[in-house]
This record gives C-alpha cells, structure tokens and sequence, in this order.
C-alpha cells in the first residue's frame, strides 16, 4: 500500500513503531511480572500443591501414612530414676541432631532440668549401631561456668545452651561436635557467648572444649570465658577439621541466627529461624526456615536472597527439614500447624524437582502424655532435623530424621524411600523372611523404649512380631497399610504371652484413622468386639495360645463385618462403630485410643508429674502373625 500524501505515510509509520515500541515494554513489564511470581523462583522457591490439610482435632490429623515408617524412642526422660535415663533426672530435652560416622549414629540434644532457656542446660549425646538400639546418654558439653570475677549480664538470670547445628564431618575424616553457649532466657545477639566445639574420637572418647568463634556482637575472648579458643591446640587433624568447617559457608549459616553476625563472616543478609538447605535438581539450593519461610541461593550457597513467606506451607515456630532423598526425589518435613503450643502431626511432602510437592503424609502422628510439666514445654513431636549433608549416610535408602517428643523425651523415625501411602497389592505378610535383627519392613512402627515392638522367634522356630508394653502412659503400636478398598478379608493370628494393665486393641480403619472394625483383648481376660457402639464379650481368652482370626468388614451402607475365630463363626453381620467409604490398614496397639492431649489441653498451667510416671508397669506381651488381606472385589 502507498499513500501520496507524505504527511500521513510519516505519520503512520510514525504511529506504527510507537506501537511496537509500546508492546515490547509491555512484554518486558509482563515478563518482569511472570518472572517475580513464577513458582521456583526467589519470590516463591517452593510450593506445596495438594489439596490435602489436617483435620486438629485428632492426633494423626486425618492423614494417610507414609508407608513403612520406623518411630523409635532413644531417650525417656525419668526424673524419679535418673540411671534409668541420663543419671541426672532431668526432663526437658529438644533441639536435636543427627550424624553417621565410624558405622554408627549419632544424636545430640540439649537437657535442662524442667524448663526450657532456664539454666543449667547441658548438651548429651547417645549413640546407636543401628537406629534401633541406643545408648545410656553422656554429656558431652556441660553446663557454663564462667571464669572467676565474670558477671552474669544484667536482665540474665544464668547460661544456656542453645542448639542450630551439632555435628561436621570433616573433609580429613574428624567428625567435631558443637553447641552455643549463651545466657538466658534468650541467647541470641549481645546475650550470646559463642559456640563450642569439640572432636569425638572413634573409640567414644572426645577431645577438649574450645570456641571457635565468639559472639560478633559482644565483647567474648579467650580472656573472659571459661574454654581456650580452638587455636590453643596442638592437634593439626583438629586444627584442620575447624578451619575447613570455618570456610564452609553453607554450614555456618546455621550459626548466623545466634550472634546474628555483624563482622561480615556470614553472608546472609536476612534470616528466619533454624536454617538449614537442600539442592534442587536445577542446582540452585533452597534455605528453609521455620514459620513456612524460604530463600534461594544462585551462587552455590554463597548468597541467599532474603527469605519469602511460602503461603503454601502451614507451620509455626516448629523446625522445618527439607532434603534430597535417596530415590533421587526430595522431602520437606514440618508439623502442618499454625499453632506452636500444640506441635502435631509430624507430616512429610515430597517433589520430583524439589520445587513443587504433594501428598501430605503423616509420619508420626501420636502424642503421648506429658508427664512432666515445664515452661514452653509445647506438646507433640517437633524440631525436626535429619542429617546434614556431609554429615554421613547410613546404609540403605531410608531416611532418617531426629526430634523430641513434648520436649521431654527423644526419637528417630527411619523414613522408607520411596515415599508412598498407596498398595496394590494383597497383603502376606508371616513375618519369616525378615531380618530378625532389622526393621520390620512396611509396617509403620511406633516403638517407646518401655513399649518396644520387635521380630522374635518362638521356641518353634516360628518367626513373628512381638508387641511389649511396660509403660504406665504409653503404648507400642504396628500398622499395615493395605490396598484401599470397599470390603476386605483380614486374616491374623494373636498369641497373648502375658497382659496386666495393657488391653489389646486390634482396628479397621479408614484412609482418615476412623475405626468401624474394634476388637479388644481386655484385661478382663475376654475377647471383645464392638457392636454398633457398644463393646460386646464374645469369649474367653488364654494366654500362651494362638487365636486365629477372620475379619470380613463391607462398607457399603453404613457398613457391617463378621468374624471368625478359630474356624468358628462367633459374630455375624455386626453393625460397624461408623459408616466409612473403604478401608485401608490394620492396627495393633497395646492400650486404648487416646486424644488427650487435645488443642484445648492448657500447655502453660503448671501442674505436677504424672502419678507413676517414672515407675515400670507389669509386662504385657503380644505376638502377631500371619497378617493376610484380601480385597473383596
């Protein structure tokens, strides 16, 4: 097209790279926006996409379970026999951490006498060979005692000891273990004194205490505080070990809350709380923090950009852990709670790119009574942490995490990978091809110290799961998930060895953790089963004996089952407890269902120990077998 007016062709032309001028600041502006929001991105480094949330009024919060998962008690705090915990009785225990070195685990936590950020606090440690059995905890930093002529600050009331990282394998092998030293009740910025560190020998044994770094924003040397700084040693192995620890910038950002370091030896400009990282299969490495907070770093981990609320993720003033898995996946682990008083369930989520994740899973979804009261003493299993990287790997593709219970009491949860909630399959489960001295492979397992749940073999040769139960507020609990159905044949064998004051309840439950299938072998010595809502005897029981059972559960309707002992019928069309839509795993557990503590149990009233808390009950002792589950199509 030609136009002959020359005025109107400039004019149009004119108009015409206007506009495309005009459209291309456009497109940088909408792509400068798209930018900003996309998720993986510094404005949101991760995003949880289920649609799955907790229900708060139950203690496993309405969540599938994360199949497999080991819960495994290596501390219970006992205040009335201190040989039977850690020989001081003392009963706030939280922050911990995990390593594996020398072919063993490591965990570390801090102890106060009752309360938490009140002194004396001192750091333990306890040992394991394989995640199961643990040691008797020995301190491993002891409660601050300042030099003579040192004051206590004003506003402080004693020293502390606070905890963001407890181990560093050295790149020469040394395995160093540190804490913070401070004064309470808060030890971060001109109220800390800086972090101790020490060397742990392969035979058990540790090296002496020194710092190896001040706090920044104090006036702390080696003139004014009670251990030599690090330089002081004569050991180049351990010399080397700190320096190496010292240049690697990625692990002492978990020290850059605690002095908040204004020296220019951290390279964070902003944090949250309790950071630890991961590396997303894009290579760039994401810092998470309590409160759903997140950074990423672009540049290996020298910097980070300033933390983002992830509005994805409901957490609190709990510890949040994110790694990458064995299976080449990646887990975040948090209590999926806005509410720090009450710290349940622990929940994971996993990710393919460790950008987008799904399926909220539970992990350890009971909460045991607190039997000692304490201040700040927040119920429920919280501060998660598992192992660092760098920090060793044990054998297999399981994960493993570390956190205290009511911030009294300790455990480890060995986490299958991969992560999954879902079975195709029948169950046959005889328990014969397990390593008796392992894990008992896809049960989920939960294991106090005075409630312990085992493989053993009988005289007979016949290997089983054993179910033991000593402890007066606690219980030991083992479920198999099955495929999900509408109706199912359960079939299992019961032996009661010995029972006092542990009933045995035996459930049917649905992908929520609702109970339409109950029986009971209660301590009355009969074998109970509900009836609508009413428990119903059905017979006798002896000990010593193996009782076959057949459950045939359907939930159509509002749902019905029968069952079969021995071969004979001795219930038929029983109402179930409630009207479900399926069924997805079994549960054995050797006391009644609790929901205490609830989110209205008043955390802050102090109140005093439970009756009995410290003292063993009479044994009572369960053996399964023989757990086969057919869906009825």
């Amino acid at each position: 097209m030609k136009f002959e007016h020359p005025t109107t062709e400039l004019n149009l032309i004119t108009l015409l790279e206007t506009s495309a001028i005009n459209c291309v600041i456009i497109l940088i502006i909408m792509y400068g926006q798209i930018s900003k929001a996309q998720t993986g991105s510094e404005n949101e480094p991760i995003r949880y996409i289920g649609g799955t949330h907790i229900n708060p009024f139950t203690h496993e919060a309405g969540l599938r379970y994360a199949i497999g998962v080991e819960n495994i008690q290596t501390f219970r705090a006992n205040r009335t026999h201190p040989e039977l915990s850690d020989g001081y009785g003392w009963t706030y225990s939280h922050a911990s951490n995990l390593a594996y070195w020398n072919d063993q685990f490591y965990q570390q936590y801090i102890s106060g006498e009752a309360d938490e950020h009140r002194s004396p606090v001192q750091t333990m440690l306890i040992t394991s060979k394989n995640g199961k059995d643990w040691g008797f905890p020995k301190v491993i930093f002891p409660p601050y005692k300042a030099p003579e002529g040192v004051q206590i600050p004003e506003g402080s009331t004693g020293y502390m000891m606070h905890q963001r990282m407890g181990f560093y394998v050295a790149p020469n092998g040394r395995l160093l273990t540190l804490a913070f030293y401070g004064h309470t009740e808060n030890p971060f910025r001109e109220n800390g004194i800086g972090r101790v560190v020490r060397e742990i020998y392969k035979d058990g044994s540790m090296g002496p205490i020194y710092f190896i770094r001040y706090d920044s924003q104090t006036n702390w040397n080696e003139s004014n505080t009670s251990y030599p700084f690090f330089k002081k040693s004569t050991d180049k192995g351990f010399l080397d070990a700190c320096d190496s620890l010292l240049k690697d910038k990625l692990m002492t950002l978990q020290w850059f809350e605690e002095d908040n370091g204004d020296d220019g030896f951290y390279t964070f400009n902003n944090s949250e709380q309790a950071f630890n990282w991961h590396v997303r299969k894009d290579g760039k490495i994401v810092g998470l923090f309590k409160h759903s907070f997140a950074s990423l770093s672009n540049d290996g981990g020298i910097t980070f950009s300033d933390p983002v609320k992830v509005n994805s993720l409901v957490m609190s003033g709990g510890k949040v852990w994110g790694q990458r898995t064995e299976d080449d996946r990646y887990a975040i682990s948090y209590n999926p709670i806005d509410q720090s008083e009450y710290r349940f369930p622990l929940a994971i989520i996993s990710s393919d790119d460790g950008i987008i994740y799904d399926d909220l899973l539970l992990v350890q979804g009971e909460v045991p009574a607190r039997r000692f009261y304490g201040i700040w003493k927040d119920f429920g299993p919280c501060y998660m942490r598992g192992i660092t990287p760098g920090n060793g790997n044990p054998p297999g593709t399981d994960m493993w995490m570390t956190y205290s219970m009511n911030k009294e009491d300790m455990w480890v949860s060995r986490i299958p990978t991969p992560i999954k909630y879902k079975v195709e399959e029948d169950i046959t489960n005889d328990f014969e091809n397990m390593d008796i001295a392992g894990h008992i492979t896809d049960w989920n397992i939960y294991s106090p110290i005075w409630a312990k749940a085992s493989l053993i073999k009988e005289k007979s040769g016949n290997q089983c799961l054993q179910m033991k139960d000593m402890d007066p507020y606690d219980y030991c609990r083992a479920i198999r998930v099955f495929e999900e159905s509408k109706a199912v044949t359960a079939n299992f064998k019961l032996k009661v060895i010995e029972q006092d004051t542990a009933q045995f309840d035996i459930d049917i439950t649905d992908r929520f953790g609702n109970s339409p299938v109950q029986i009971s072998f209660d301590t009355d010595g009969y074998i109970k089963v509900a009836n609508g809502v009413t428990m119903k005897s059905l017979q006798k029981f002896e000990v010593n004996k193996w009782y076959s059972f057949k459950v045939n559960y359907d939930s159509r309707g509002l749902g019905s089952y029968s069952l079969t002992i021995n071969d004979k019928l001795v219930a038929d069309n029983l109402p179930a407890v409630m009207a479900v839509k399926s069924a997805e795993r079994i549960s054995f557990r050797t006391g009644a269902y609790r929901d205490i503590p609830s989110r209205k149990t008043p955390n802050e009233v102090e109140m005093p120990p439970l009756k009995d808390a410290d003292e063993k009950q009479k044994l009572s002792s369960y053996l399964i077998d023989d757990v086969f589950i057919t869906k009825i199509l």
